[in-house]
């Protein structure tokens, strides 16, 4: 503002300069010119203090509003880097988590693969007993019907040759006996 008031004086200076330094007998305080510098000096000088305050109010609330949004921004980077770091926290945490819970997965993974071996072989035990109780139970019953068969075919046979070789009561008797005692001979 003072530079724009030293162009325009020193304009009004230029203006002036020729027509007060032309040799007139008139004198100085009687010219026109000399006066309209006077007052547009006084002017000048009435105008700058209400200029410059207002001026000056306005850099001033200028410099404030800027002063204010620099707050508000370093308010906002610093909020920023609060959150920013917060996250990175979190996202540290959450890693953390997830590799224990990788892990605790694998883990449990390990229990139930071992868990579940061991069942296929109890299992396999089980079927292999129930399998080996089969064949034996099989075998009994084959071993008992061959006995079975054995004895009734033994039955037959000595009931045929005492028949043939005993006749009468005395034979009847023999076989009879014969048949009771072969079942407990056999067994």
């Amino acid at each position: 503002m003072l530079a724009r008031l030293t162009i325009a004086t020193s304009a009004l200076l230029a203006f002036t300069a020729p027509a007060l330094a032309a040799g007139d007998d008139v004198p100085f305080l009687e010219k026109p010119e000399t006066w309209i510098l006077v007052a547009f000096i006084i002017f000048i000088a009435a105008i700058y203090r209400p200029a410059s305050k207002a001026i000056t109010g306005k850099l001033d609330g200028r410099t404030e509003a800027i002063k204010s949004e620099l707050d508000e921004a370093q308010r906002l980077r610093e909020e920023a880097q609060h959150t920013l770091a917060e996250y990175q926290r979190k996202q540290r945490d959450a890693l953390a988590e997830a590799e224990g819970i990788v892990a605790e997965a694998r883990e449990e993974a390990r229990r139930i693969e071992a868990n579940v071996q061991e069942r296929t072989a109890e299992t396999l035990k089980r079927r292999e007993q129930q399998a080996l109780d089969m064949i034996a139970a099989a075998e009994a019953r084959a071993v008992a019907d061959v006995r079975a068969l054995a004895a009734d075919i033994a039955i037959d046979a000595t009931r045929q040759i005492l028949t043939e070789t005993v006749e009468g009561q005395k034979g009847d008797a023999l076989i009879d006996d014969a048949i009771r005692e072969v079942p407990g001979k056999l067994n």
